[in-house]
């Protein structure tokens, strides 16, 4: 039996619709899970429903800017790493979305293979940030089995689970 292999999945936000299927044409091609989002609402919305590893953001969008999706994201997914694609590139918006969580901020045009490169970086920082999350959790638990009592044990669980929501 062939071991199934998991792919990076990607939430790609930009308003340009022709742009936006031709990365998500490329991007399918070289194996990643791809889901595209044509406005800042429409991502929000998606990401609700779905886990990504990485997002792939705009910043000038009509209806909500990349920033703002970047705050809301970041606020409801502490794993999910966040790039900035951008034609609109500054200083001062580089600074703010790093500022924000940015993993990386890249300006169009862009070179096809730094991108998948930024994007394997990133997830790779994604999983790093989980792990090392996991692994404290899995101390704190341990700590907790050694010396409570099953009340105070589920107690403190119960407070650890509300801290990750």
């Amino acid at each position: 039996m062939e071991e199934q292999k998991s792919k990076i999945k990607l939430l790609i936000v930009d308003d340009e619709v022709k742009f936006l299927q031709s990365i998500s044409k490329r991007l399918k091609i070289k194996d990643f899970d791809v889901t595209t989002a044509s406005d800042g609402s429409q991502a929000v919305k998606v990401a609700k429903r779905e886990k990504f590893d990485v997002a792939i953001l705009d910043l000038k969008m009509p209806d909500m800017d990349g920033t703002e999706v970047l705050r809301i994201l970041k606020k409801r997914h502490k794993f999910l790493q966040i790039l900035i694609l951008t034609g609109h590139a500054s200083i001062d918006s580089a600074v703010e979305c790093t500022k924000l969580g940015a993993f990386n901020y890249i300006e169009k045009p862009y070179d096809f293979e730094k991108l998948i490169e930024a994007i394997k970086e990133a997830y790779k920082a994604r999983l790093k940030t989980k792990f090392e999350h996991d692994k404290k959790r899995m101390e704190e638990i341990n700590m907790l089995s050694m010396g409570s009592s099953p009340m105070g044990i589920l107690r403190s669980l119960i407070r650890i689970d509300d801290d990750e929501k």
